[in-house]
């Protein structure tokens, strides 16, 4: 029989909730975990770049709730900036001092739609295992030249290999990575997230990556937020939209 389709917000709620568990998940990994409460995941600690310290985890109907959580992390004194992912654009916050960075869009992925062919002669996809793998998978997608030392904060850790429910996905082109992807599970989802690919063959790299996450966690729902460009490329490839976020 026929798989049924769960409805726009149940598919919304998991990509939000997805994504909150693997800032988490980042943050932990830096020693630093968050907690989840009903409305809300805080951090009152520093986050590690490109990471927020709150993530909202529903409308409207929890702003009261978000905005003291919010308020207690102004409170907290947490060093440098850090950021608010409002995940349903429902917040206004410019009144507690902060400003829009961007937007992008919640985007799924069906059980159904086909496998895209990613395949692509001299290129080897992985899931990397070591932690010296791990390094030059964050170099590569950091952009940061071959046999030059990485001038930045190491973001993707060690122990994220320890975790059956995360995959660190590598394209190995003449023993160099030139492509790659993160996949983090939870429930009956998949979260899509950290995707890099050259600008030659952008195209069949992305569908490469997308092909891989789908061999890794096989039989589950993807799920993520893109925007610009990217969204684009992922709407190309059976991606759909479910609603904004802002951070």
């Amino acid at each position: 029989c026929a798989l049924s389709q769960p409805a726009v917000d149940d598919r919304l709620t998991w990509a939000v909730h997805n994504n909150a568990v693997w800032c988490d998940t980042i943050c932990r990994a830096h020693g630093t975990p968050g907690r989840f409460l009903e409305e809300i995941w805080i951090n009152s600690q520093p986050s590690p770049p490109f990471y927020p310290n709150a993530v909202t985890l529903s409308g409207a109907e929890g702003t009261a709730a978000q905005l003291i959580a919010i308020r207690n992390l102004l409170e907290a004194d947490i060093a440098g900036e850090w950021a608010v992912k409002d995940s349903f654009c429902t917040l206004d916050l410019a009144p507690l001092g902060f400003r829009p960075l961007f937007e992008a869009e919640w985007i799924w992925r069906a059980i159904a739609q086909p496998r895209p062919d990613g395949d692509m002669a001299g290129v080897r996809w992985t899931t990397i295992k070591h932690a010296s793998e791990l390094a030059a998978w964050e170099a590569a997608w950091s952009g940061t030249p071959i046999g030059e030392a990485s001038t930045t904060t190491r973001i993707f850790l060690p122990p994220l290999l320890e975790d059956e429910d995360i995959a660190v996905i590598a394209a190995y082109q003449d023993q160099r990575i030139v492509a790659g992807v993160i996949a983090n599970r939870t429930g009956n989802v998949v979260g899509v997230s950290n995707l890099f690919v050259p600008e030659q063959d952008s195209e069949r790299f992305r569908a490469g990556c997308i092909a891989a996450v789908i061999d890794a966690f096989p039989g589950l729902l993807l799920v993520g937020y893109e925007s610009g460009h990217d969204l684009e490329a992922a709407q190309a490839l059976g991606f759909e939209t479910l609603g904004p976020l802002r951070i």
